[in-house]
C-alpha cells in the first residue's frame, strides 16, 4: 500500500463495508481487498481500482458500499486521533472550530490516499474540499453520475462527531468529467 499511496484505512474500510453490505460477493472481493495483504501493508492501485470497478458493476449498491466505507474510515481514524486534537477541534467559536475540522477532514483524506492532492479553503461560510487526485473517480470514460459518495460520508461524519451537522455536495467530479472533484461543505449555524 505504501508504494501506491493507499491507506490500510481506505482497503480496511472498503472490505468492512463489502462484508456489511455484500456478503455473499466478500469472496469474490477478497481476490483484489486479501486480509493478508491488508495485514502485510501491501495493496496496489491496480487491484484497488479493480475493485472499484466491480463495484461500479453492482449499479445501485455502489454508492451504499462506499458511503459506508467513509462512514467507518472516519469513525476508525477519529477513534485513533489524540484527545487534544478532537479536543480543540470541539471546543471555541463556531469560526474556528469549523476549520479545524475541516482541516481533520483533510488529514483524513490524506491517510487514505496519499496521491489525492486535497486543498481546503473556507469563504463566505462554506468550505470547499478540491480533490485534484481521487483514486474513487478515476474512470476511463466519464460517466453519468458522481463517484465520489465516500469523501461526501467521510467528510459528514467527522464534521458530525465534531458537532457541527453539516450539508456536503458534489460541486463536480473528475469521473463526470470535470477537472478535480469539488466537494462543498455547509455547516449549519448554532
Amino acid at each position: 500500500m505504501i508504494e501506491a499511496g493507499i491507506g490500510r484505512l481506505l482497503v480496511a474500510s472498503l472490505h468492512q463495508a463489502i462484508t456489511e453490505m455484500l456478503p455473499m460477493r466478500l469472496e469474490f472481493y477478497e481476490e483484489w481487498l486479501s486480509p493478508k495483504g491488508l495485514r502485510d501493508g501491501r495493496m496496489g492501485l491496480a487491484p484497488l481500482q479493480a475493485v472499484l470497478s466491480f463495484l461500479r458493476q453492482e449499479g445501485e449498491l455502489y454508492e451504499p458500499v462506499v458511503e459506508r466505507a467513509g462512514e467507518l474510515a472516519a469513525g476508525w481514524w477519529l477513534a485513533e486521533l489524540p484527545s487534544v486534537r478532537r479536543a480543540v477541534t470541539t471546543s471555541g467559536p463556531f469560526w474556528l472550530r469549523r476549520r479545524l475540522a475541516l482541516g481533520l477532514c483533510q488529514d483524513l483524506i490524506r491517510q487514505t490516499f496519499r496521491d489525492s492532492h486535497v486543498t481546503v479553503v473556507w469563504a463566505a461560510g462554506q468550505g470547499q474540499v478540491t480533490l485534484g487526485t481521487c483514486v474513487f473517480c478515476d474512470v476511463r470514460e466519464p460517466v453519468a453520475h458522481r463517484l465520489c459518495g465516500f469523501y461526501v460520508s467521510a467528510i459528514t461524519a467527522v464534521m458530525g462527531a465534531v458537532g457541527l451537522s453539516s450539508t456536503v455536495e458534489v460541486s463536480t467530479c473528475r469521473a463526470t468529467g470535470g477537472a478535480a472533484c469539488v466537494l462543498r461543505v455547509t455547516p449549519e449555524v448554532p
